[in-house]
């Protein structure tokens, strides 16, 4: 017998299908609400986004109006054309798209429903992918790169001439990030292929709902919003603090002092599955539990860099429960459902209260059973951010970023992609363009400067034959210059730009050096394997590799001994402390009655801050000056997150540097900015010949912040990745990659042109803007030095205080930055983590 449910928010529950009703009844299930509702909305014609806590069946929810229409759909006639793909599905991971592959396909083969189900990412054969375009599946499921191919092909509007839904899987993932920007304006060209087209948003964490319901409907009028439904409630998740008696270090990242305590809760678990923040961090905790391993628990690795193969392999054993534990990056963070998970454990602070609410929920993954998880903090200043985490996560506050404007490099790419597949009418690309939310405000000056970038090159450069991508036809359209550009553009789509990576070949050693040959195990950044000398050994995959040579794009490797392994970096590794958590840290801090929650330890260290020196309110600024030897130290505490920390200690130093104290140079953590200094700043400060509200004034973000950038990496390092997206500077060719160095060298010399011949060059422009949002976090450095005006609390000390103690050991851990000489920062840095503790307790 069918369920029926009364009318939902003002639509009438629909009639489920015969086999739908039946497959549900024959499971003792009944559809939940959420998911007529959303059906409901979709049958009269709206988009809609659907906000639920995990494990409440989203995935289903999001594909049952496909599926349902689809059962409904008559067979094609004999001769009849063949149709096209009736439902995009659009995921940030590949690993998603193939684990919603697999879940889908139960219920498609069970109620023996004629609907094709593939894949489509950048893992599929190519010949599987020409003859999807051949021959499309009713659903496909892909990613934001390949829907930029596919509306590129000349054959777009045959491919997408059945399309009736596009569902956006784990939307709030999708969209803050230039490859939610391609992929609104790969949805507009949808729209405009197919205006019925509907939107399905799924998102389990979000902070402005309104934001995503714009970003799924064409923003005409401006501010249209698709509807919403919201799933309450939800188990709560059982969350715990590591308790260990162990001392909780005053500083760094490896957590090493709980890997034991990590162990046992392995042992007593199923299966865990253990997150970190940054793929160092993944390879160091997954050599020190092997090191403890004497149950030879089955344990595996997952992170960005690995081998696909390898990756898939564990993502198999995930899938068959035959793991006990996997050290995971955020490449699982999101909603796969792999096997038996019964606890997450989060290694390090999370940085977010919605992302540890996304991984907390990999745990359990069902909608009435709690989550249990547990945070391991890495540090003193973790356990106070892991304390706002977890009540965060019990309040169900959301800090997900907010949306910003669409990048013009990103726009640049769709222009020179709407080329490829057909020539283009500039007054109705505009048109599509701005019915994209992140483009909404795009005027036609700048939409038509980006036309002439892709045109020409822009001023500076026109008169190169090879940057004149597009050219005018007599009836004014717009058409590539020729075939090659559309090969050129097919191979170099997307928008993620990795820092250069070289593979790392297994081999062995023999005579005369490295012999070729052997499996790859993943990818390492350049810059990183740049820094070896043959016999150095590092740790990756798991394991310590020997340094042999590098040859073209492979770095060769053998097997490596040894405790002392270096660890590799990866850029842009590391996440920034959200806004919300950094406001419920500084109001720990300043609440004596909220340290009864926190470990006796580090409520006495906080006790001992309080008596030793002051603990700022919530809004206020904390500035301590000290001596220690013969440098002087000024530490203060905004909570704002590394990225602002870094250009606020940049500025601060060129500040210091005007007034005489002859800074030395500066260390910055998600919490906290050290300066060092060859002069008494506390002294400077008591004669008035220094005045902390002068030197943390607003308007160093005007023409320092310029005169700064200007002289620094920063620009011509975010310039290459703009010039890599729009197109500019190409990486791939036909049967040949040019290396990171080749593609820095050519991004640098155009550069240099631009800033001495066109310095309002459009790309200039893109490369300020991105600069600005993620490398100094400008805006967020703004709101705090607007936030403190008229509340600094300066405290000289004659000694460091205990709150300083953090900051000070990453000296010498952390690149500085000024304007001595290697020896003075060597004997700066060199600080004996001991040392410093007993002076800070004897004080």
């Amino acid at each position: 017998m069918e369920h029926r449910t009364p009318p939902i928010s003002g639509f009438a529950a629909p009639d489920l299908p015969a086999p739908f009703g039946e497959w549900f009844a024959t499971r003792g299930w009944q559809p939940r609400a959420h998911q007529l509702d959303l059906l409901a909305r979709t049958r009269a014609g709206r988009s809609a986004l659907l906000i639920a806590p995990t494990g409440a069946g989203k995935t289903l929810a999001g594909f049952l109006p496909a599926l349902t229409d689809l059962a409904g759909r008559p067979k094609a006639k004999p001769g009849e054309a063949r149709r096209g793909v009736h439902t995009l599905y659009i995921s940030p991971l590949k690993a998603l798209a193939v684990d919603i592959q697999r879940n889908l396909a139960m219920p498609v083969a069970e109620m023996s429903l004629p609907i094709t189900i593939e894949t489509r990412t950048g893992d599929t054969p190519s010949h599987k992918r020409q003859r999807q375009k051949h021959a499309p599946p009713d659903i496909l499921l892909t990613t934001p790169e390949q829907l930029a191919l596919l509306i590129a092909s000349p054959d777009a509007d045959r491919f997408f001439s059945d399309l009736r839904f596009v569902v956006l899987d784990e939307l709030h993932s999708l969209v803050i990030s230039k490859r939610g920007h391609l992929l609104s304006l790969g949805l507009a060209r949808l729209r405009a292929l197919r205006p019925a087209l509907q939107a399905i948003g799924l998102s389990a964490t979000v902070a402005e709902p309104e934001a995503l319901r714009r970003w799924l409907v064409p923003q005409d009028p401006p501010g249209a919003m698709a509807d919403i439904v919201t799933v309450a409630g939800g188990a709560k998740p059982d969350i715990s603090i590591l308790e260990t008696d162990d001392r909780v270090p005053w500083s760094g990242h490896s957590a090493r002092y709980a890997i034991p305590k990590v162990y046992e809760a392995i042992r007593a678990h199923r299966t865990t599955l253990l997150f970190v923040n940054t793929r160092s961090q993944a390879e160091l905790l997954f050599r020190e539990l092997w090191r403890i391993n004497d149950d030879n628990l089955p344990i595996a690795l997952h992170h960005g860099s690995l081998d696909v193969g390898q990756r898939r392999k564990v993502e198999k054993a995930m899938e068959t429960n035959s793991l006990r534990a996997i050290v995971a990056t955020s490449t699982l963070d999101l909603g796969i459902d792999w096997g038996d998970v019964d606890l997450v454990v989060h290694v390090g602070a999370p940085k977010g209260a919605s992302r540890l609410a996304q991984r907390i929920g990999r745990s359990n993954h069902r909608m009435d059973e709690p989550s249990r998880a547990i945070l391991v903090p890495a540090n003193r200043f973790e356990v106070m951010e892991c304390r706002a985490a977890l009540e965060a996560n019990y309040l169900g506050a959301q800090d997900t970023p907010p949306l910003v404007e669409g990048a013009l490099d990103v726009l640049a790419q769709h222009v020179l992609g709407a080329a490829c597949a057909a020539p283009f009418d500039a007054d109705r690309l505009h048109a599509e363009i701005v019915s994209a939310a992140p483009y909404a405000a795009l005027d036609r000056p700048t939409f038509d400067r980006i036309v002439d970038f892709v045109a020409t090159g822009g001023y500076a450069l026109k008169s190169y034959e090879r940057y004149a991508r597009i050219r005018r036809t007599k009836e004014g359209l717009w058409r590539v210059s020729n075939p090659r550009v559309a090969q050129q553009y097919r191979l170099n789509v997307g928008t993620i730009v990795e820092a250069p990576m070289l593979n790392i070949r297994m081999t062995r050693r023999g005579r005369g050096g490295a012999a070729r040959g052997g499996p790859v195990l993943g990818k390492v950044e350049e810059y990183f394997l740049e820094t070896l000398s043959p016999g150095d050994t590092f740790l990756f995959s798991g394991r310590v590799l020997r340094f042999e040579g590098i040859r073209e794009n492979e770095c060769y490797v053998s097997t490596g001994t040894g405790e002392d392994a270096m660890v590799p970096s990866y850029a842009g590794g590391k996440f920034p402390l959200s806004t919300y958590l950094a406001g419920e840290v500084r109001a720990m801090l300043a609440d004596p009655k909220r340290w009864k929650t926190l470990p006796s330890q580090v409520s006495e260290w906080l006790a001992l801050q309080r008596d030793k020196s002051v603990l700022p309110r919530r809004e206020d600024l904390l500035v301590e000056t000290f001596p220690r030897g013969n440098r002087h130290y000024m530490v203060l505490y905004p909570f704002e997150g590394r990225l602002a920390h870094q250009t606020l200690g940049m500025l601060l130093t060129r500040r210091l540097e005007r007034a005489g104290t002859h800074p030395l140079g500066f260390v910055a953590s998600d919490y906290a900015i050290a300066v060092w200094s060859l002069n008494d700043m506390s002294a400077m400060l008591r004669d008035g010949s220094l005045g902390l509200a002068a030197l943390l004034d607003e308007d160093m973000l005007g023409d320092d912040l310029e005169a700064w950038i200007a002289d620094s990496w920063l620009l011509k390092r975010t310039f290459r990745n703009c010039a890599l997206i729009s197109g500019l500077v190409e990486k791939r060719h036909p049967g040949q990659e040019k290396s990171g160095r080749q593609v820095t060298v050519s991004a640098d010399l155009i550069y240099d042109v631009l800033r001495a011949h066109e310095p309002d060059h459009i790309l200039l422009r893109a490369t300020w803007a991105d600069a600005a949002l993620g490398l100094l976090d400008v805006r967020r450095l703004g709101e705090m030095l607007s936030r403190v005006r008229g509340r600094i609390v300066h405290k000289s000390l004659d000694r460091i205080s205990p709150l300083a103690v953090p900051i000070m050991l990453e000296i010498g851990k952390e690149a500085v930055a000024g304007d001595a000489n290697e020896a003075l920062l060597g004997e700066a840095s060199r600080l004996s983590g001991e040392e410093l503790m007993q002076e800070a307790m004897d004080g």
